[in-house]
């Protein structure tokens, strides 16, 4: 059996505008698609809460097989 192997990245963006939680999706979007032109496979997406339901950084977690 030929055991898989994996390495593994994460990408944070930050999120605009005065109090936070304003994504640009075409940055957003152009980070993803240049990821996954370099063999990057999107494994999950996540906010990190600035407070009060706002959004700090967005952090995107990839794997590609080694």
């Amino acid at each position: 059996m030929i055991q898989r192997r994996f390495e593994y990245r994460s990408v944070i963006l930050k999120s605009g505008g005065f109090l936070g939680g304003n994504v640009d999706q075409e940055e957003f979007e152009r980070e993803l698609n240049r990821m996954g032109q370099d063999g990057w496979e999107l494994v999950s997406v996540f906010d990190t809460n600035q407070g009060h339901g706002t959004t700090r950084f967005i952090v995107a977690v990839f794997k590609r097989e080694v």
